[in-house]
This record gives C-alpha cells, sequence and structure tokens, in this order.
C-alpha cells in the first residue's frame, strides 16, 4: 500500500503552459511549498501552546517550581 496520496489542483492552462516553459516542477514545487506552509503553521501552534504554558507557569511561586524539580531529581 502507497504511502502516498495524490492531491489536485485546477489553474488556468496558461499558467501551466508558462510553467512547463520555464521548466517549472509543479509536483516538487506544490510538495515543497505544503511542506514549508505545514512547518510554518506547527511553529506558529507551537509558539501559541508555549504563550499558554508560560501564563500558566507565571502563576505558579518560583519556590514550589524550585522545590519540584528538586524532588524530581531526587526521585530519578
Amino acid at each position: 500500500m502507497s504511502r502516498y496520496v495524490t492531491v489536485s489542483a485546477k489553474v488556468p492552462r496558461e499558467l501551466r503552459e508558462k510553467a512547463a516553459k520555464f521548466g517549472i516542477n509543479v509536483n516538487q514545487l506544490i510538495r515543497r511549498a505544503l511542506e514549508e506552509e505545514v512547518r510554518r503553521r506547527e511553529r506558529e501552534h507551537l509558539k501559541g501552546m508555549a504563550q499558554e504554558v508560560s501564563l500558566i507557569l507565571s502563576k505558579v511561586p518560583a519556590e514550589d517550581i524550585v522545590r519540584i524539580v528538586r524532588e524530581d531529581r531526587v526521585r530519578g
């Protein structure tokens, strides 16, 4: 079973012809653009999660965090 799926997009014929004229590999271009956009969105998502965690941790006293870390080191 293939691990790939087919994704298609409709573009004006003129655009496709121009891409062919300039030797643009449309499949490779679409794949690369999609990979870059997914990476960008993943970074945005992780940044948002980090901000949420930061907000939560800002409400916890520093002494409690230090105590928890020290206790964890002793266990580990």
